[in-house]
């Protein structure tokens, strides 16, 4: 009997259909993973309203049309593209359709015939230049691809374009250059093969500001570190460059940043700190080399400017606080206009028409990603683009970010933005730190974008905090970080992990601190100072060691990067570097680590993150690793950032235990 009964299980067993498996997202071909558990496909319908918020970038304005070109990710588009947009809320037209997103295109200035726009494969950065032609939207590659270019603008008669370029590292002997220079060129986009080399200066830090009304010169920008950049100009007949702020030989160290001329060529539009702690609109003369503050009586950074053709019309964004207001000025008194009536939110790019001298300005709000408006001479502001958010989400739901502040090891008052979770989740909240990158970035106010779930499904509250270094607070704060002062910042994020302890909302014992590139590093910092204060960390493309990131970095970017971190050829300064690099200390990290990295990163090489993922894992600490083989300093392609966005779900479930 109990050989029959046993028989009569095994047929039973055997016969019985076994339940199916539950359904799963595979990663794509481009994603490598590690330790990562394998993704619900119900997780990804569940988030799946979080993945498709889609905002609108302004590109140029036609020079002859009231219309324009745009930035979007379409739907079930994998990247943004340009559109050509040819009226207020009209129906995009779609102009490219490529693996790699473009973001940056600037009209033909004459008739606008064609664009010529900047691409770069796999999120390389390497950006080439191309020529669209809108009437049959082919596409000519009109750069030399062992360099990297970008556009600078057009000369204000005929259709000359000037570029820059400087030189990959995948050209040089050896991998890599012990001398960077900036190429200037003068091209004709329909006879590329005649382009003029103007000018060869010194360094990866130039960029272009005005032109002249003349067309005989053009203002520079030379970037020297995030507390220091001069004012030059170049002669685009002889190519020499001359130094106009500071005057040359002078001692001084501020930051200057050329902007366009004066009415008639008299002078430039300069935005620098020299007068106090914050960048002001100045305007600089070129009879008396006077310069005079337009912006002095508002005590915060001017972050970009834009003028009218002829020069009388200007408009500044005020960084107030961590939100971009929109101010105009009178080009020819230098005083501040009446302030105009725009939208709530922060305000972004901001391009006035050639030809009417039509404001367009773009919008960012916790309530939605950027829309564009435009404002005319008298006022009336016209809304251009919707932002789209997908079926079952009401982006009006979404709350402002507030300002929160704390005092920190040496009793300087640091702040931060808050979001804290809607109302029906009660009891402490687990915490997410999302640090900026930069080091010189700073935390704004605007749309959360898939953040949202964290805070409005997973009930987190999110704080975003400004340590010393970052910009917007005065260049005093800017210094706080700078060679042998770097973990003061760590320091900053040590102090706000014992505020949370204080707040009776929020619950310090699920803690997960976040961030990307140098906030990448200081999510690894954290890690290994203060291991028994949280509950898990997320590296995004960050710095794991200061001295091979500075080494292995492209070139054109290392020199500007060791002013900021400090020199490694210096011998005590690598040591310094070596000794509070987190992969030196790897071992204090202990809680587990997520690490995000794209393959073609030209900032922050993916051996940094290669190098933590595998000194973490030799001392048993747990570790999710993805790696994107078609991306760079970050995710740009929808699918790769769809994954993360999974993969980060699941590494907060199991780290928090929710």
């Amino acid at each position: 009997m109990k050989k029959f009964a046993l028989a009569a299980v095994i047929v039973l067993s055997a016969c019985s259909t076994p339940p199916p498996p539950a359904a799963v997202l595979a990663p794509n071909a481009n994603l490598v993973t590690q330790g990562i558990p394998t993704v619900p496909a119900s997780l990804a319908a569940q988030v799946a309203k979080y993945n498709d918020f889609r905002g609108h970038a302004f590109a140029d304005w036609h020079p002859l049309q009231r219309e324009m070109v745009v930035s979007h990710r379409p739907a079930g588009g994998n990247t943004a593209q340009l559109f050509r947009l040819k009226d207020a809320m009209a129906e995009l037209e779609p102009l490219t359709d490529s693996a790699d997103p473009v973001n940056t295109a600037t009209y033909e200035p004459r008739e606008g015939k064609y664009l010529v726009f900047e691409r770069s494969v796999g999120g390389s950065e390497a950006d080439q230049l191309y020529r669209l032609d809108l009437a049959n939207k082919q596409t000519t590659l009109l750069s030399d691809t062992s360099e990297r270019h970008n556009l600078q603008g057009w000369l204000h008669r005929g259709s000359q374009l000037l570029t820059a370029s400087v030189p990959l590292d995948k050209t040089a002997q050896g991998g890599t250059r012990s001398k960077v220079t900036t190429t200037f060129r003068l091209m004709d986009p329909l006879n590329p093969q005649a382009a003029r080399k103007v000018a060869e200066l010194d360094g990866g830090g130039w960029y272009a500001g005005g032109v002249s009304p003349d067309d005989k010169q053009v203002a520079l920008t030379r970037y020297l570190s995030a507390t220091e950049s001069q004012v030059w100009l170049l002669d685009l007949a002889s190519g020499q460059a001359s130094q106009v702020l500071p005057a040359p030989g002078s001692n001084e160290r501020a930051t200057y940043f050329a902007g366009e001329f004066l009415p008639g060529g008299a002078g430039l539009l300069v935005i620098s700190d020299r007068a106090g702690e914050f960048r002001e609109l100045m305007a600089y003369r070129f009879s008396d080399r006077q310069l005079t503050r337009m912006s002095a009586h508002i005590p915060w950074d001017v972050s970009s400017m834009a003028a009218t053709t002829d020069g009388k019309l200007v408009a500044a964004q005020l960084n107030i606080d961590g939100r971009d207001e929109l101010r105009l000025f009178d080009g020819l008194t230098l005083k501040e206009l009446p302030a105009p009536a725009v939208p709530p939110g922060s305000v972004g790019t901001t391009a006035f028409h050639r030809r009417d001298g039509e404001l367009a300005f773009s919008i960012n709000s916790a309530q939605g990603p950027s829309q564009l408006f435009t404002r005319l001479p008298d006022g009336q502001v016209t809304l251009w683009t919707r932002p789209y958010a997908p079926p079952g989400v009401d982006m009006k739901s979404f709350r402002d970010q507030d300002i929160v502040r704390w005092k920190s090891f040496d009793g300087r008052s640091i702040s931060g933005l808050i979001n804290l979770p809607p109302e029906r989740f009660t009891g402490k909240r687990p915490v997410m730190i999302l640090i900026h990158g930069g080091p010189e970035g700073q935390a704004t106010v605007g749309f959360m974008g898939r953040t949202n779930y964290f805070i409005s499904e997973l009930g987190m509250a999110v704080i975003q905090p400004n340590v010393r270094g970052s910009s917007g607070f005065g260049k005093s704060f800017l210094s706080l970080d700078d060679g042998m002062k770097r973990e003061d910042s760590v320091k900053d994020i040590g102090a706000l992990l014992d505020w949370v302890a204080t707040q009776p909302q929020l619950d310090a014992s699920k803690m997960i601190v976040s961030g990307g590139s140098y906030g990448g590093y200081m999510s690894l910092a954290v890690s290994t100072h203060y291991a028994d204060r949280i509950a898990g960390s997320i590296d995004v493309v960050g710095i794991s060691n200061f001295v091979t990131f500075l080494q292995n970095t492209e070139s054109y970017r290392r020199d500007l990067r060791r002013v900021e971190y400090g020199d490694e050829r210096d011998p005590a300064m690598r040591a310094f570097l070596e000794k509070i690099s987190p992969l030196t200390n790897a071992e204090r990290i202990t809680k587990p680590l997520f690490v995000v990295q794209g393959k073609n990163d030209p900032r922050v090489p993916y051996t940094e993150a290669e190098q933590i993922v595998a000194k973490a894992r030799a001392n048993n600490t747990p570790v999710w690793y993805l790696r994107a083989e078609n991306e760079g300093h970050g995710f740009a392609r929808k699918e790769n950032a769809d994954y993360q966005f999974y993969a980060t779900i699941l590494f907060l479930q199991q780290t928090l235990g929710r």
